[in-house]
């Protein structure tokens, strides 16, 4: 290519992209018109629309206002057609600028049968989308260009993915006031859906017979914070409620042979995702970790270990081991998995390796906890999942004689407690008792040391792989302490059989 050619190919470039941006934006007028002209007509034709259409959707603001009149009329009971619109219209002078009430003939003209509105409807909401999207990719290459000079290349698709999830998942209704009479409605729905199912479950289960008649399950929306002392199996436990989740989500979908209708997520900052893979068919499989890694298994053993992997490989599980990820990166993956698989349940193991989001930077550790825990809070709200974060407890723990956890425990509580709308410990006594195991040498005969074991190996058959899972706070519903069964050797929980013991 000569010298010459070069600025000419470029102009035409630059031709073809103004030709581009001078493109009119997607709209479909005439189905505006013919959609409100049906409304108008026939007031069945909203129960067609009224789930997915509002008045931000219609390119022409008048035709706009004009829904949201008649919606409004009808959500109230009340009969909307030209007649009861009428005066409205003319008291509000909203139909000055396109020729009176005589826009209403102009309606009923162009109206369609109540059996084409829904697809007059999803032609508006189509064209609603590609408006959008061109706003969208304009900020993009428009970002690209340095019009964000605060925000990296990183940041920027941190960005555009978030205004492309909103768009996929709020149908452009920005924040705001919700009145109480749509704010009730909503409640009385979640009360209609834990009427109809069955047990004591109205939110996610969590595989726990106990905590879950405890709390209803696990709730959209909620915080919940998992904490305890090194090796008293907060990672096993959180595992556990992961996996029957999603087990729970597979099961729930191969009923109404669909897919499932949403995915657990799991952020593991501490273990890989092979190790927590490999708990999980521990567990399953019922061989043990430790000799599934040194290879200390049989054919037999292998090939159950096998089976059982095929079993699970469908789960709607995903696990993310990146180290120490930032509040930015977990939010801009969840609403991703959220937008293509769904999400029903987000597992932290655990906060403490967390990092805030990106740009800012706290003044403590204590405070970016707090903001770490903040953002974890506004994660749940937003793509409506319920979070159980694990997180560490201080050492304080060890200095007491009674050794179960408080609130106050907690490392770095900062505004923990303050944000979580439950915070449970998991507490084995087994653990403890197992380190004070008496010794001969610090008695001066036999006698006395082995009056001591046998007391020792009395209190030890007590607490023999039991567990306590201590619910000191929960928003929504009572606390106390629940009694769990752990098998060590899978490091494995389950609900405690009471009734059965010998």
């Amino acid at each position: 290519m000569n010298m010459i050619d070069a600025p000419i190919k470029d102009t035409e470039n630059s031709d073809g992209l103004i030709g581009l941006l001078r493109r009119t934006p997607p709209a479909n007028l005439e189905a505006e018109q013919a959609l409100l002209g049906a409304l108008l007509t026939n007031n069945k034709a909203y129960e067609r629309v009224s789930d997915f259409l509002i008045a931000a959707h219609f390119a022409d603001p008048i035709n706009g206002r004009i829904f949201e009149a008649i919606a409004r009329r009808i959500d109230r009971g009340m009969l909307a057609d030209p007649i009861t619109m009428r005066a409205e219209f003319e008291h509000s002078g909203l139909l000055d600028e396109v020729g009176g009430t005589q826009y209403l003939a102009k309606l009923l003209t162009a109206m369609v049968g109540i059996v084409n509105a829904g697809d007059y409807g999803r032609a508006i909401h189509d064209a609603w989308i590609r408006r959008q999207l061109i706003d969208i990719g304009e900020n993009v290459v428009n970002n690209a260009f340095g019009a964000r000079s605060d925000l990296d290349g990183s940041d920027q698709i941190a960005a555009a993915e978030e205004t492309l999830f909103k768009l996929a998942t709020d149908k452009g209704q920005d924040g705001g006031f919700v009145s109480f009479e749509r704010a009730l409605t909503g409640a009385l729905e979640v009360a209609e859906q834990a009427f109809q199912r069955t047990g004591d479950v109205s939110g996610l289960t969590s595989g726990l017979r106990d905590f879950d008649k405890k709390t209803g399950g696990l709730h959209p929306s909620d915080l919940l914070i998992l904490a305890g002392r090194p090796a008293m199996g907060k990672t096993a436990l959180a595992t556990k409620i992961a996996f029957s989740a999603a087990r729970a989500l597979q099961r729930e979908a191969e009923e109404k042979n669909t897919q499932p209708r949403g995915a657990v997520a799991i952020f593991s900052l501490e273990m890989s995702s092979e190790q927590l893979a490999t708990r999980i068919l521990s567990e399953q499989a019922e061989v043990s970790g430790e000799r599934i890694r040194r290879g200390d298994i049989g054919q037999r053993e292998f090939d159950r270990f096998v089976r059982v992997s095929r079993e699970l490989a469908t789960l709607p599980l995903h696990i993310d081991d990146t180290p120490a990820i930032s509040l930015s990166a977990m939010r801009t993956r969840c609403r991703r998995l959220a937008r293509t698989k769904g999400l029903s349940l987000v597992v932290v193991d655990y906060l403490q390796l967390m990092r805030p989001a990106i740009g800012t930077k706290p003044d403590s550790r204590v405070l970016e906890i707090s903001m770490i825990t903040q953002g974890l809070k506004a994660i749940a709200k937003e793509l409506s999942v319920p979070v159980i974060a694990l997180s560490q407890l201080s050492r304080q723990v060890e200095s007491r004689e009674d050794k179960r956890p408080m609130l106050s425990d907690l490392r770095e509580s900062g505004s923990i407690e303050q944000d979580a709308d439950a915070v449970m410990f998991v507490y084995r006594d087994e653990y403890y008792l197992q380190q004070r195991m008496p010794k001969d040498s610090a008695y001066d005969s036999m006698d006395k040391y082995q009056v001591a074991l046998e007391e020792w190996q009395r209190k030890m058959a007590l607490v023999h792989n039991k567990a306590e899972l201590i619910l000191e706070k929960q928003r929504h519903g009572p606390t106390g302490t629940i009694s769990l069964y752990f098998e060590g050797e899978f490091t494995r929980f389950g609900d405690l059989d009471t009734v059965h013991d010998v």
